[in-house]
C-alpha cells in the first residue's frame, strides 16, 4: 500500500495533481486508514498511470474518464476525434506564430508584404524613419479598406519611385517632418511638386482613382491621419489651394483656380 506521495511519484505526477484528479472525480480516493491517511493499492498505480498518459498526449481531463471506460471501437473514436481537434488548434498555433514573427519586423502590423517592401524601398532612397512611419500608418488604413486591390494599388507605386520628382518630393517631405519648425521654404517646394504632379496626371488622363475615388471615408482618414499627424499639413493644404487643388491624399482640381 502506497502514501499519495509514493503513488505520485511511481506514476510520474504531482500530489497536487493526484488531489486535483481526487477532486473532480476522475480517481477514486480510498478510504483513510486507522492513522488517517490514504493508502492507495496497484489498481491506484495503474490507473493514475493512464491518467496521466491521456493527459500528457493533450487529452482533456473532461473526456479521460470517458475514454478509460470505452470500449476499443469507442476509444478510437474519442481518439480520432481528439486528434482532429489538436491538427486544428496546431494549424492555429502555427498561424499565430508567423504573425508574431512578422510583428517583430515592426512595419509587418497590419500590413501586407507589397506594403512592407515598399516601405524598405523608401528606406533605400534615404527617406527619413519619421516619414516612413507616416507612410506606414497611412497604408494600414488603406489596406484595411482594400485588401484585395493592395497588390495592383502597390505596383503602381513602385513604378512611380522611378520618377525623379516623386523622389525629391519624399525627400522633401523628410526634411519637412525632420524640422519641427515651419519651413514654408521647403512647404512651398513640396507644394509645386504636388502640384506638378498633379497637372501631369491631369493632362494624361490619370488623375482619376477609378472606383476607389468613390470611396470617401478611407481618403477623410487619410487626409485626418496626416493632420493628426503633423499640424503643418494644413498649411499644405492651403499651398495646394493656391496652386488650384484641393484635398491631400485625393486631390481634385478647383474649378476656379484662385487668384
Amino acid at each position: 500500500m502506497l502514501t499519495i506521495g509514493q503513488l505520485a511519484e511511481y506514476a510520474g505526477v504531482t500530489v497536487r495533481a493526484v488531489r486535483h484528479y481526487h477532486q473532480i472525480g476522475l480517481l477514486p480516493e480510498p478510504e483513510r486508514d486507522a492513522s488517517g491517511y490514504r493508502r492507495y493499492g496497484a489498481m491506484a498505480v495503474v490507473s493514475l498511470i493512464k491518467i496521466r498518459t491521456l493527459a500528457d498526449a493533450g487529452v482533456p481531463l473532461s473526456q479521460i474518464s470517458r475514454m478509460l471506460e470505452a470500449d476499443a471501437s469507442t476509444f478510437a473514436d474519442v481518439v480520432e476525434r481528439i486528434d482532429s481537434h489538436l491538427r486544428d488548434e496546431i494549424e492555429r498555433l502555427e498561424t499565430s506564430r508567423k504573425q508574431i514573427a512578422q510583428l517583430a519586423a515592426g512595419d509587418s502590423l497590419a500590413l501586407p508584404p507589397e506594403v512592407t517592401s515598399y516601405l524598405d524601398r523608401l528606406r533605400e532612397m534615404g527617406v527619413s524613419e519619421r516619414m516612413v512611419e507616416s507612410e506606414r500608418d497611412g497604408w494600414i488604413l488603406v489596406a484595411a479598406r482594400w485588401p484585395d486591390r493592395i497588390p495592383e494599388v502597390m505596383s503602381g507605386k513602385f513604378a512611380m519611385l522611378d520618377d525623379p520628382q516623386i523622389v525629391r518630393l519624399y525627400r522633401v517631405l523628410s526634411e519637412i517632418l525632420d524640422c519641427d519648425a515651419g519651413d514654408d521654404r521647403r512647404l512651398e517646394e513640396a507644394a509645386d511638386i504636388m502640384a506638378g504632379l498633379a497637372e501631369q496626371a491631369y493632362a494624361s488622363g490619370e488623375a482619376g482613382l477609378g472606383d476607389l475615388g468613390h470611396d470617401d471615408l478611407p481618403f477623410d482618414l487619410l487626409d485626418a491621419l496626416a493632420v493628426e499627424s503633423d499640424p503643418r499639413t494644413e498649411r499644405m493644404v492651403e499651398l495646394m489651394r493656391e496652386r488650384g487643388w484641393t484635398g491631400w491624399n485625393r486631390m481634385e482640381r478647383l474649378a476656379e483656380p484662385p487668384d
